[in-house]
């Protein structure tokens, strides 16, 4: 065939090890005009080779966990390069001739002890994506909001308090993760950024959330988790397209009548906070699936939760409850409903209409029954009831004792049947190591041994194999059990007519040619190659 198409190599194994003076296999630069993609994860790679940089078509190249401690400068002449991942190294900073990388789109530089980006770097015009999570920065360069074409930017787990003014230029901006810094309020200008769909900022020291949060109109996604926010502005109902609202762990004691005019919201969590009360246009949110508002201060919920017709899931633990509003039960589509530990003395019979229950945990409350109605819960596969009891299941009663005449406690549990002695054994003498090893040479083992069958299996056209039952051990056996099996480990689990199976690390070989799996990695030797895969090429 003349055909011109894409042909995969031969496949050749290939270690890079420590100390060599190549870290990274010749091979590759018989390909620098015309390789494309280069993957060397995972090779313990401490300094790269100059002649990779003379690879000009390069447009990917991804070193993610390795142990590079810089870049150097030659990166610039790779002007090609479209994605660069150095991820998971000990890279202290970017070159400042990185700048002339212009068609870099994707940057992946996590965890790394990257403290500052060089002036040079946001003249990368073409970024959409750049991936700084778990670094050490502690800012960002004034003029950051250049990289216009931003798309996704996470930040998480930095140390950042502010971000430049100039972010407000970041106008294709979709995503935004600044989790895990030190933000003590929402960083200025980030309301400009109107097609932001995705928000992070949990896990900081966020004490308010003003009202300019509401001109987010594309907003999705919103974490607040884990700050000290006391308040939440009534603007946030600007929010109109918000699907998912986290405000756990922080210092909320009420809820904007406003919340209900989130008419998409999917997911609410408000728990952890110090609410006592959720407020009635609650039952607005036609659309939400998931509410918990767990660990507050709740006495009671709004009738209008009612009108939840969406919600699946229901989380009030550890609050105050004393009672269920009647209407709870026109919330049909729930599965899951915990109500642990508050003080529910009973249920409503409505309960019985939430027919798609299928777990649902009451334990630690005061209940003294359930309602008849719970026979209609024919999907119920899980119920909690523990720490119900408001006395003993077994009540004790004041006898005498017929010889001593003493007063004492008893009940129906009282006299237990006596004990022979001969029909009791011990855990510890339960197993018996040395009669447990005989009785395992002597059983029969299912083994593909029909070599062995031949012969019978010709004359009689089937092959019979006993089986014998032995009792399950109990886990109290099990662990003498390990003392024996640890003398077979290693050894043939069944030998027959000069044949043994065995097992190795990391190869598994077949008489079939060809068939070969090896641990290390394997590189492309055809002239035409344009992508190579040089992953976890280390023992």
């Amino acid at each position: 065939m003349t055909t011109k198409r894409k042909l995969i190599g031969r496949l050749v194994p290939c270690r890079c090890f420590r100390g060599e003076e190549e870290q990274v296999p010749k091979e590759i630069f018989s390909f620098e005009r015309t390789l494309e993609e280069l993957y060397l994860d995972a090779n313990q790679i401490e300094e790269l080779p100059k002649q990779l940089f003379n690879c000009q078509a390069l447009k990917k190249l991804s070193m993610p966990d390795n142990d590079l401690s810089n870049l150097p400068p030659a990166l610039a002449s790779l002007v090609n390069l479209k994605e660069l991942d150095i991820s998971k190294n000990g890279i202290q900073e970017f070159p400042d001739n990185i700048k002339c990388c212009k068609g870099l789109s994707v940057v992946e530089a996590s965890v790394n002890p990257i403290t500052k980006l060089p002036d040079g770097f946001t003249q990368l015009l073409n970024l959409t994506q750049l991936f700084l999570n778990d670094a050490f920065l502690e800012y960002l360069p004034a003029n950051f909001g250049r990289l216009s074409k931003l798309r996704i930017l996470e930040l998480r787990e930095n140390h950042l308090k502010t971000m430049p003014k100039s972010i407000h230029r970041l106008t294709q901006l979709e995503r935004l993760d600044l989790g895990s810094n030190e933000f003590t309020e929402l960083p200025e200008a980030l309301e400009q950024i109107h097609n932001l769909k995705e928000l992070w900022l949990d896990n900081n020291s966020l004490q308010s959330i003003p009202g300019s949060i509401g001109k987010l109109r594309q907003l999705r996604y919103l974490d607040l988790a884990k700050n000290r926010i006391e308040t939440l502005d009534m603007e946030i109902s600007g929010c109109e397209a918000l699907e998912d609202l986290l405000l756990s762990s922080n210092m909320l004691q009420h809820l904007p009548d406003s919340i209900g005019m989130l008419k998409k919201l999917t997911t609410l969590k408000v728990d952890d906070n110090q609410l006592t009360s959720l407020p009635n246009t609650i039952g607005s949110l036609s659309f939400l699936e998931e509410l918990d508002c767990s660990c507050n201060e709740l006495e009671s919920l709004p009738p209008t939760i009612g009108y939840l017709h969406s919600l699946r899931t229901f989380a009030a633990d550890e609050n105050f409850l004393t009672e269920l509003p009647r209407e709870i039960g026109n919330c049909k589509n729930v599965t899951v409903m915990s109500l642990r530990s508050n003080k529910l003395e009973f249920l409503p019979d409505e309960i019985g209409q939430m027919t798609k229950l299928r777990v649902l945990n009451l334990s630690d409350n005061r209940l003294k029954n359930l309602p008849f109605t719970f026979t209609k819960l024919k999907d119920l596969a899980a119920l909690w009831l523990s720490d119900n009891q408001s006395k003993a299941l077994i009540p004790l009663q004041t006898e005498a004792h017929p010889e001593t005449k003493q007063k004492v406690l008893t009940n129906y549990m009282f006299p237990q049947q006596p004990r022979h002695d001969e029909d009791y054994q011990s855990d510890s003498d339960s197993f018996n190591p040395t009669l447990w090893e005989e009785q395992r040479q002597q059983r029969m083992t299912v083994a593909f041994d029909f070599e062995d069958k031949k012969e019978e299996e010709d004359n009689s056209g089937k092959v019979e194999i006993n089986l014998k039952r032995y009792p399950t051990p109990y886990p109290e056996d099990l662990k003498n059990m390990v003392k024996s099996v640890q003398s077979l480990v290693g050894k043939s689990v069944h030998t027959g007519h000069g044949h043994q199976h065995q097992l190795s690390t990391g190869t598994a070989t077949s008489d079939k040619k060809g068939i070969v799996l090896n641990m290390y990695g394997y590189i492309e030797t055809n002239r035409d190659t344009k992508r190579l895969t040089l992953t976890h090429l280390h023992t």
